[in-house]
């Protein structure tokens, strides 16, 4: 049977824990999957950390970093829980934002940290809810404030929101799209005729 890709998973658990619209309550989503939280210093390098005992899971997230970045780092460390528990007991992420811009995918580990990034940018900014937001406000997504604005519903960095609505087809990809820290204004919105975003369904 062919395992259910990081997007169907996180829909799943939104579903399972009664999540249905943004900002995603990543704290409440977590303890009703039964994940104890702690905020802890790991220092600048390290974003979180899953420990598994047992039936016990701890997620810890640093607690220096910014609130959209701590968000993230839930969202990720909820995604090894639920994708790769049963590989290991431990999950350090140092730098996870990296995945997205690495191209290397011989390891295992690589693998399984943007398998985690990808379920983190569902979980956090399901496509459904980012669709809806997007048409419902009528703006320009080559707009940077238009974007900040998207990002802040979904309590997001401008830099993941990006990354997500050109996954999901909303923006169409710059040259080297795959680099997080692309400029903003340099994605294009596709368009239906001249106002509204072309959604791939």
């Amino acid at each position: 049977m062919t395992a259910l890709s990081p997007e169907r998973q996180a829909t799943g658990v939104l579903r399972k824990t009664g999540v249905t619209s943004a900002p995603i309550p990543v704290h409440l989503v977590a303890q009703r999957l039964g994940l104890v939280l702690e905020a802890g210093s790991f220092g600048d390098d390290v974003s979180g950390v899953l420990v598994i005992s047992g039936d016990r899971a701890v997620i810890g997230y640093n607690a220096s970093h910014s609130p959209t970045r701590q968000r993230f780092s839930i969202a990720h460390e909820i995604g090894h829980y639920t994708l790769h528990r049963a590989d290991s007991s431990l999950f350090i992420d140092q730098r996870y934002f990296a995945a997205f811009r690495d191209r290397r995918s011989a390891s295992g580990a690589d693998k399984r940290e943007r398998e985690a990034n990808a379920f983190a940018a569902s979980l956090l900014m399901p496509s459904e809810l980012v669709v809806r937001e997007v048409e419902h406000r009528h703006f320009d997504l080559g707009d940077e404030d238009g974007l900040r604005g998207l990002a802040e519903a979904f309590q997001v960095s401008v830099q993941a929101m990006v990354y997500r609505l050109t996954n999901i087809g909303v923006l169409s990809a710059p040259p080297e799209s795959d680099e997080l820290g692309a400029d903003p204004a340099s994605h294009k919105v596709r368009k239906r005729g001249s106002s509204s975003p072309r959604i791939r369904r």
